[in-house]
């Protein structure tokens, strides 16, 4: 059993994303927080820091470790992060170099440069994924935008349209959304790297060219710590929100004019009553994601006052967010695919 609907058994096939969601498995975050070592000892031993050998077997343990993650799920509960544990199990794995793993870093950094690495995959997804929707738009508008449509302003018959402009409605926030998303993934997601109070102390003056030596290598933008500045999260969790905002009035729309027989849609949406109905469930499903997102973004607010120098409260609070509006948004560019790839007729 589960709590979320995302990786529920039965729900996970009407509301989840099996390839967005793989960026939120426990392999795919403790491979991503390894990378984070393995770049960041590289980056050390490149500015005389830690040894070569060192950073080479560090690199090594990408090939070798399996984590113990019953006593990292122990440790988490304990120290309210993971990394404490996780770094004395690949120190008991590194042997004579395991000194020189982690050095100057902070949990906050490996997790915070993790999460950037495995969310720069899910823009890449997500923008493959609008590409294809908006093709789907033109395509529709080709084979129905001339055909005449009602025009409804407040639920109500206005003046007669073209299904190309209701159309146009639909994939010019899109475009903007997928010119959005290439502009982040082109200028790289942050990296983070600050130690233990966000001063790299323990570098000196190494510190600057040891942390962009480490972007470099993880392909992640160079920029000052930002432990207790999180804009980024927000931002991405914004991107998200649109994303299914936008996709959700697609869906609000497509449902409407199947009630109002200008849409015909194949497919599924078999009713156990009434064996003659098509219910729009791909339509509807991306109005609740919409709606959903829509919650979360004023939690990942929230979670924008880190007091201090560092938080564990709203920290922890990001964790519960934002990889469910990570997954909602890749949910919906997948129904909305499928929903646009079902429609028969417009107008």
């Amino acid at each position: 059993m589960t709590a979320s609907v995302f990786d529920h058994p039965l729900l996970s096939g009407l509301l989840g994303d099996t390839e967005v969601a793989a960026q939120f498995s426990a392999a795919a975050e403790l491979q991503a927080m390894l990378s984070f070592e393995a770049a960041l000892a590289k980056a050390e031993a490149e500015e005389g820091l830690i040894p070569v050998p060192a950073a080479e077997a560090i690199a090594g343990l990408a090939e070798d470790f399996v984590a113990d993650l019953d006593a990292l799920n122990q440790a988490t509960a304990r120290d309210g992060v993971v990394i404490p544990d996780l770094v004395r199990q690949w120190r008991a794995a590194l042997g004579e170099h395991a000194s020189h793993l982690h050095f100057g870093a902070t949990s906050q950094d490996a997790i915070d440069s993790g999460l950037m690495l495995r969310l720069s995959e899910v823009l890449r997804i997500v923008s493959q994924r609008l590409a294809a929707i908006i093709a789907a738009l033109d395509g529709l508008e080709t084979r129905f935008g001339p055909q005449p449509l009602m025009g409804k302003t407040r639920m109500q018959a206005a003046i007669e349209i073209t299904v190309a402009a209701r159309l146009k409605s639909w994939r010019l926030p899109l475009v903007e959304l997928r010119d959005a998303v290439a502009a982040l993934s082109g200028a790289g997601l942050p990296v983070q790297f600050g130690g233990a109070a966000g001063t790299l102390e323990k570098l000196g003056t190494s510190a600057v060219p040891v942390r962009a030596r480490l972007a470099a290598e993880l392909r992640l933008s160079d920029r000052s710590q930002w432990h207790s500045q999180r804009s980024i999260i927000t931002e991405l969790g914004g991107l998200f929100a649109r994303i299914t905002g936008s996709l959700g009035k697609t869906g609000q729309d497509l449902a409407l004019m199947a009630d109002a027989g200008t849409a015909l849609l194949g497919g599924g949406g078999a009713s156990s009553a009434m064996p003659h109905k098509r219910n729009p469930v791909k339509a509807e499903v991306l109005v609740t994601l919409a709606r959903f997102n829509a919650v979360q973004i004023s939690g990942l607010h929230q979670a924008m006052v880190h007091e201090q120098e560092r938080s564990g409260a709203a920290w922890t609070l990001e964790w519960m967010l934002l990889p469910q509006m990570a997954v909602a948004a890749g949910a919906s560019t997948r129904i909305a695919a499928e929903l646009l790839g079902s429609v028969e007729n417009l107008g």
